[in-house]
């Protein structure tokens, strides 16, 4: 059947399952936009700026697999590619589709808005070439097979991709045969059985063998398999911040979030192990609590995205998608760890007077549910996140590695919007709301119920730490007043708002809360001394220190 290329990108994306598209219009989207908004399964989403519409789909992507945003040609694109970055960063799987002018004013260099006076129509694509795994940009001879390689290669990397569409493109009619194709790659063979045996024979060998999982696991869909290996051999397994709440945390195998020389019960499990093995990780400073993991040793096997290291050999495209599941079907020895897990609350409960940073959390944790869905902003206060006791089947999200504030306001919009059958928590500071506050505004337009904390800490507390003065005036921002600009967006839809600034005004607050949580959206601040701290932040800091002062002397 023939269709425009605009349906025929539509029905691609609802293939892999996207069902709403995030955005803003602009004259050069608009036959993009009609195509989404004619079709009854996809919904498209108008967000308050382009940067919030790339973070909405980065959230929606965490939930749902892939993600998508729609922006207009350069100004609204270079708007998105912060975004798109920290998606690129974090291996989400978005796909960044921007309207462009027709093909004749491409061909002819003609001038018009959103280019440049020495015209270019191309030096937006080459600056997103960077943050994306491949862009394309369609011609009426290119249109059907550049959309089919674009997605495909996004579903296999679990990677951005960009892909511009000139306005006339977007009207030209393609044959649809195939749209639901996609085409999987798959490991060397040799290389993935040669590598499967050797993992299997010291696994088999070994006596107290210990795998670390990392975020690459959510986004190739490998939680039962990950699961169904460390209960079938009786083996211990931990994770790394990113992978936080991707697997079951009351597994009684489960030795921990591996925080480096945070978490000396971790690093014991691994200082004990014969057998070291690591999957879908990466080593960044954040995620290693300052390259701090592993207690001095070195992971004996290593299985990234795309090749697996076994001591000192390398097998080259050994997919990981393709060996953990092997790997749990394989291998049967069972292993003699008995191990207890004891999950209390960080803190025992302050009473009363003023609220501090550490009392927070252990509040925020009677507010969690199973199967709820997590939000912490990036920042100092993601580091004492490692420590909440997730319930079962609940899902932590945060920005890590990119570690952009403001991320996580519409990310977790993004989020609810991909599951809105699920209770969602977010945690951000004010410095990051700031920047991306407008987009509560589609929480009522969409009839979302979160629960958002905003910690009031007159600043930019991360940077207080790493500044040689905590006082320095760059780190101070402009107090506002969180609750009449949360009354302000409503658009006189009905919400709980308290701010508090003692323990027993937050204790109120957080009662109130889970009385009607899923029922109304509750936006709580959260008041706090603007010195006051988290104790693991200069702590991080000086690990930071220390391997940077270690690096200076090799």
């Amino acid at each position: 059947m023939k269709i425009t290329v605009a349906d025929y990108l539509v029905k691609k994306l609802k293939t892999i399952g996207i069902k709403d598209v995030f955005g803003l219009p602009g004259d050069y989207n608009f036959n993009i936009l009609d195509a989404i908004l004619k079709d009854d399964e996809i919904k498209w989403t108008n967000c308050t700026n382009e940067l919030n519409a790339g973070y909405a789909a980065d959230g929606y992507a965490r939930i749902n697999g892939y993600g998508a945003i729609v922006t207009t040609y350069g100004v609204g694109e270079l708007s998105a590619i912060n975004a798109v970055s920290g998606s690129y960063a974090e291996n989400l799987p978005i796909i960044q589709i921007t309207g462009v002018p027709k093909s004749s004013f491409i061909e002819n260099k003609i001038c018009v808005h959103h280019n440049f006076s020495n015209v270019n129509y191309y030096a937006f694509e080459n600056i997103y070439k960077n943050v994306v795994e491949t862009t394309g940009y369609l011609t009426f001879e290119n249109a059907k097979k550049e959309i089919d390689r674009i997605i495909d290669v996004m579903v296999n990397t679990k990677n951005p991709v960009y892909l511009a569409i000139p306005i006339d493109v977007c009207c030209f009619l393609i044959d649809d045969e195939g749209y639901d194709r996609i085409n999987y790659k798959k490991s060397d063979e040799k290389n993935l059985n040669d590598a499967l045996s050797k993992i299997k024979t010291l696994i088999e060998n070994s006596k107290n063998p210990v795998i670390l999982y990392d975020y690459l696991i959510k986004r190739f869909n490998l939680k039962d398999a990950a699961l169904k290996l460390v209960n079938k051999t009786n083996m211990k397994f931990g994770t790394f911040l990113m992978a936080k709440g991707v697997l079951d945390e009351s597994d009684p195998h489960f030795t921990g979030v591996n925080m480096g020389n945070f978490t000396p019960d971790v690093l014991e499990d691994i200082s004990n192990s014969d057998l070291l093995i690591t999957a879908g990780f990466v080593n960044a400073d954040l995620n290693t609590a300052g390259f701090t993991a592993f207690n001095n040793k070195t992971p004996d096997i290593q299985i990234d995205k795309t090749k697996v290291k076994i001591k000192d050999e390398v097998f080259e495209n050994v997919l990981i998608q393709d060996i953990i599941p092997l790997l749990a079907e394989k291998i049967d020895k069972k292993f003699e760890n008995k191990q207890q897990i004891n999950r209390t609350s960080q803190n025992e409960l302050p009473k009363e007077g003023k609220i501090t940073v550490e009392d927070i959390f252990p509040f925020v944790e009677n507010i969690l549910d199973k199967n709820d869905v997590f939000v912490m902003e990036t920042g100092l206060m993601s580091i004492s996140g490692a420590f909440l006791n997730l319930k079962d089947g609940m899902e932590y999200l945060s920005q890590t590695l990119w570690g952009s504030i403001g991320w996580g306001t519409p990310a977790a919009f993004g989020a609810m919007m991909a599951d809105k059958k699920r209770n969602l928590v977010l945690f951000t500071g004010e410095g990051a709301h700031q920047l991306t506050i407008q987009e509560l505004a589609n929480y009522f337009e969409n009839d979302l119920k979160p629960v958002i904390f905003v910690l009031n800490n007159e600043g930019y507390t991360v940077e207080r730490v790493l500044s040689k003065d905590p006082n320095d005036k760059f780190n101070d921002i402009t107090n506002w007043d969180y609750i009449k600009l949360a009354e302000g967006f409503s658009n006189k839809k009905d919400f709980y708002s308290k701010s508090a600034s003692t323990i027993l005004e937050l204790k109120e607050a957080i009662e109130e809360a889970k009385q009607i949580k899923g029922k109304k959206l509750c936006y709580i601040e959260i008041r706090t001394d603007k010195n006051d701290i988290t104790k693991l932040g200069p702590k991080l800091v000086d690990n930071m220190k220390k391997f940077s002062e270690k690096l200076s002397r090799i």
